[in-house]
């Protein structure tokens, strides 16, 4: 006898357990928005190089 499909937002069921299938969290947490680490890395970057830039124009 094959088991029964799954729907892809449910936990499928395991032998012996007892617990119930878990929700997904939603979305739209800070973390799961990796541009904003991107735009502060750049930030970042360009701070570093505008202070060698302006160590070098001081020279």
């Amino acid at each position: 006898m094959s088991d029964p499909l799954v729907p892809p937002e449910e936990t499928p069921p395991a032998e012996g357990s007892i617990a119930e299938a878990h929700e997904e969290r939603a979305d739209g947490s800070f973390w799961e928005h990796p541009g904003i680490w991107v735009w502060l890395i750049v930030v970042g970057a360009a701070i570093v190089a505008a202070f060698f830039i302006a160590r070098l124009v001081a020279l």
